[in-house]
C-alpha cells in the first residue's frame, strides 16, 4: 500500500489530561499520557485479541530502545522485564512479567515495579497501557483512546537530588518519549512479541533484544572525548 494511503488510514491525536503529571506530597508521581487513534473499523476488530495486546505492549518497549539508540532496552525474564542500560547489570527500572486484561471495549497490561536505579521505594507502584474503545466520529472507523500510566512511582532522582531536577529532566524525557510512541501508533505497525504468551504455538517469536554495543562504544567514546576537552580547559 502506497505511503500516502497509509497516512490515511490512521490518525493519533495527543489528549492528555489537563493535570497530565502530579506529585503528591509524599513523593509519589502520577502521570497520564494519551492519546485518540482513529483507525478504520475492520483493522481494530482484526487486532482486538491478547496476542495483538501482547503486541503493543512490545511496541512500546521496542519503540523507547530504538529512541535512545538501543541504549536503553528491556530484558525478559521468566517473570521480570528489566529496563536496562546497556546490558546488565545496570537495571534502571525492574518490572513484574506483565498483567493482561481484555474486555471487549478495553485492554490493560500493567507492570508492577520491583526495584532499580530510578527507583527510590521497591515494590511501589506501576506502569499501565490501557486501551479503550470509543464511538468515532466517522463512519467506518473506530476511535481508540490511549493512555500510557505511571502511578505511586516514587522516583530516585526526586528523593536523592531534588523535586524540581526530576521534573525538568526525568519526568520530561519520559513525556515526549511517551508522546512519540503515541504518535507512532497511527502507523498500525505492532512488535511480535519475543515471549509469545498469547501466539499460536506455530509463530515464530523473534529473538530478544541484543546489547548494542556498537551504539554504546560511540557513547563512550563521545564521553571521552568531552572529559579530554574539559581537562585541556
Amino acid at each position: 500500500m502506497p505511503a500516502a494511503e497509509m497516512k490515511l488510514r490512521a490518525h493519533a491525536l495527543i489528549a492528555d489530561p489537563e493535570r497530565h503529571t502530579v506529585m503528591d506530597a509524599g513523593g509519589a508521581v502520577r502521570s497520564i499520557q494519551a492519546a485518540n487513534v482513529d483507525i478504520p473499523q475492520a483493522d481494530l476488530d482484526a487486532v482486538w485479541d491478547p496476542m495483538h495486546l501482547e503486541r503493543l505492549a512490545r511496541t512500546y518497549w521496542k519503540y523507547l530502545s530504538r529512541v535512545t539508540f538501543g541504549l536503553i532496552r528491556v530484558t525478559y525474564g521468566e517473570s521480570e522485564r528489566a529496563v536496562v542500560f546497556i546490558a546488565h547489570p545496570v537495571v534502571l527500572l525492574r518490572f513484574r512479567a506483565p498483567d493482561y486484561s481484555l474486555s471487549r471495549d478495553r485492554g490493560i497490561v500493567r507492570w508492577r515495579i520491583q526495584d532499580g536505579l530510578l527507583v527510590a521505594k521497591p515494590h511501589e507502584g506501576y506502569l499501565e497501557l490501557d486501551v479503550r474503545r470509543l464511538d468515532a466520529p466517522v463512519a467506518g472507523y473506530a476511535r481508540v483512546h490511549v493512555e500510557v500510566e505511571v502511578a505511586n512511582f516514587y522516583p530516585a532522582i526526586a528523593t536523592w537530588v531534588a523535586r524540581w531536577f526530576y521534573a525538568q529532566t526525568q519526568s520530561r524525557i519520559h513525556v515526549m518519549v511517551t508522546h512519540g510512541f503515541l504518535r507512532s501508533l497511527a502507523k498500525l505497525e505492532l512488535e511480535e512479541s519475543p515471549v509469545g504468551r498469547f501466539a499460536p504455538p506455530y509463530a515464530r517469536r523473534p529473538s530478544p533484544d541484543h546489547a548494542p554495543w556498537a551504539a554504546a562504544g560511540v557513547f563512550a567514546a563521545l564521553v571521552a572525548g568531552a572529559l579530554l576537552l574539559r581537562m585541556r580547559r
